[in-house]
């Protein structure tokens, strides 16, 4: 593969946005994402500041890998957070363990499915830096209809725990749970 896998830089804030917009332009981006492209295009510059910064190399409560290719493109990212027991998750409910949570899985469509393994290399770097802050489970979630990110998550040895939550705005609509432990990946 000729694409590098790093943690964002915090003066790489123009490219987490360029990033996060291309995403939300994608046409099942309403499966994947819990926000509009109208809404994140809106936010300020000094949030993208404030967003890169929080999840760049060296955080620790975050952290946002990508990979880049020869040409310098950002090819893909996911967000790696870390949820600590007793604390929120983005749907608002108690988290029962410390884990990590995926969150902001994307691909641009030209690098999917590749010969070079862009997402698998980026799901790789998440588990290891979850492992390596001693985490002992990954967890994300994934929209019913969204069979093809459900497929790729089973294949990267990810399971289904039985746990749903409705997708934010959208009644009747569920994030399906799935799950990977330190002890499984091995």
């Amino acid at each position: 593969m000729n694409h590098v896998i790093r943690s964002i830089r915090s003066d790489e804030w123009a490219k987490v946005k360029e990033l996060r917009l291309a995403a939300l332009r994608d046409p099942v981006a309403h499966l994947a994402f819990l926000e509009t492209y109208e809404d994140a295009a809106a936010k300020s510059d000094a949030f993208w500041k404030e967003r890169a910064a929080g999840a760049a190399e060296g955080a620790t409560e975050r952290q946002q890998i990508v990979v880049v290719g020869e040409d310098g493109v950002w090819a893909g990212s996911v967000t790696v957070l870390v949820e600590e027991a007793g604390s929120r998750d983005p749907f608002g409910s108690v988290v029962e363990l410390s884990q990590a949570h995926l969150v902001g899985v994307f691909v641009r469509p030209e690098h999917r499915g590749s010969a070079a393994g862009v997402t698998r290399a980026l799901f790789d770097a998440a588990l290891e830096w979850a492992w390596g802050i001693g985490l002992e489970r990954v967890r994300l979630f994934v929209h019913e209809k969204n069979a093809r990110a459900e497929a790729f998550y089973r294949k990267a040895g990810f399971v289904p725990t039985g746990g749903t939550t409705e997708v934010p705005g959208a009644p009747g609509e569920l994030e399906v749970e799935f799950v990977i432990t330190r002890e499984r990946a091995a």
